[in-house]
């Protein structure tokens, strides 16, 4: 759907990245731009890195040159958009805020992603302090995914392809800025609206939603529409939180699985 778009992406870590990949995955063609250093994900992960930048091109030019910039300049004379993930003061600082942009580019639409919304748009922060920040922490444990920054990446394909057609409806391109806080609030709004809390109506709060420790393992059972739910207790003959916990406890995961599965019931092995 955008074979024939140019896209810049001068932002490092996951978010910028994963974004990209998005895009390009529909069809955009991606140039990334790195600092002299390299991008710091291919230190803590050179498979994923690899596996981001795959099919793309990459630039390695230190933008606080004048020879980089004009490097960057260059490439973003055929470009239809940016995206960026530099702290507004530090990028204006490099003349490479919007306003900068706008009048030496004036169709390249441009993605913003920081930490935190205006006035706290300068604030350092990383994915554990954005959820942190939001409740999604369950302290001592670390997180087991990257929430804010994968969602922040999804909002980023979405103000992409919202500055791209409002280019093509008003011939005017413009700028969006993804705060990663605000992607973490929106994931955050189940647990906010208590559907996730302890004991709350996917927090626990139903037996036929719920974690159950099987002979070998774990089994999640999503039984929530009323069919699944009938269905499932009258193949078992159960009712109770009890009774599930009894029955799921005899057999294995594999048998529940298959189980599940021939009954057309919503169950999954807790890998």
């Amino acid at each position: 759907m955008l074979r024939g778009l140019r896209i810049v992406n001068l932002a490092v870590n996951l978010p910028g990245p994963a974004a990209a990949r998005r895009l390009q995955a529909l069809g955009a063609t991606i140039v990334k731009v790195e600092p002299p250093g390299g991008d710091p994900m291919a230190l803590y992960s050179q498979p994923w890195y690899a596996d981001m930048m795959e099919g793309q091109q990459v630039h390695r030019c230190d933008l606080k040159d004048p020879q980089g910039k004009k490097s960057l300049f260059a490439l973003l004379e055929s470009a239809d958009a940016l995206i960026t993930a530099t702290r507004p003061a530090a990028l204006k600082r490099l003349g490479l805020d919007f306003d900068s942009l706008h009048p030496l580019f004036p169709d390249l639409c441009m993605t913003s992603i920081i930490g935190y919304p205006a006035p706290d748009d300068d604030e350092a922060g990383h994915d554990l302090t954005y959820q942190a920040r939001m409740g999604l922490l369950d302290p001592p444990h670390m997180p087991r995914t990257l929430i804010s920054d994968l969602a922040g990446a999804e909002q980023t394909v979405s103000a992409v392809l919202a500055l791209l057609v409002q280019r093509g409806r008003t011939g005017e391109a413009g700028q969006a800025v993804v705060p990663l806080s605000e992607a973490a609030a929106f994931f955050a709004e189940p647990l906010r609206y208590g559907s996730t809390v302890a004991g709350g109506i996917l927090g626990g709060g139903l037996p036929e939603y719920n974690i159950y420790q099987a002979r070998d393992g774990w089994v999640a059972v999503a039984a929530l529409e009323p069919h699944f739910k009938s269905r499932l207790e009258q193949l078992l003959d159960i009712r109770r939180q009890e009774d599930y916990q009894t029955v799921f406890a005899g057999q294995t995961t594999a048998y529940w699985k298959l189980w599940a599965q021939s009954h057309d019931l919503p169950l999954e092995t807790v890998v």
